[in-house]
């Protein structure tokens, strides 16, 4: 299946490219929150962060991080949200990995729903023992 991303990649959809190299590219989402919502994606067609490879996974965080530069200087964002999703548990709505830059403003209705769970310290020692991960 090919994605919307790939057709925007292609040219078969129109895009506003902000960013392009061999391995990630990056558009303006046309579905914009605030002006200057980019979308950060991997040329090649990857469905999430797990499938990823090392190089590419380096490349797409470090453009969307010059990304967020730009675009909060461009429109003077107060703060900048990255949104990174996989699945539709994980709020995916497009099956190849990406990142959103999304420049920020007090009270500009963008809300994020994190129902905060407070376990204590015993039970969150318990699910680090379980995670535990190498070094680099």
């Amino acid at each position: 299946m090919t994605t919307i991303f790939e057709k925007l990649l292609s040219g078969e959809l129109p895009c506003a490219k902000v960013y392009e190299d061999d391995l990630v590219f990056a558009f303006m989402d046309a579905g914009q929150v605030n002006d200057g919502h980019v979308i950060v994606a991997s040329k090649k067609p990857y469905e999430t962060i797990l499938d990823i490879d090392e190089e590419t996974t380096q490349r797409l965080f470090l453009v969307a991080k010059r990304i967020a530069h730009v675009v909060k200087d461009v429109f003077k964002a107060e703060g900048i949200t990255l949104l990174q999703a996989n699945k539709d548990a994980g709020w995916q709505s497009v099956p190849h990995i990406h990142v959103h830059v999304l420049p920020r403003y007090k009270n500009d209705g963008v809300e994020l729903v994190w129902p905060r769970k407070e376990p204590g310290i015993e039970r969150l020692k318990e699910l680090a023992k379980l995670i535990q991960v190498p070094s680099l």
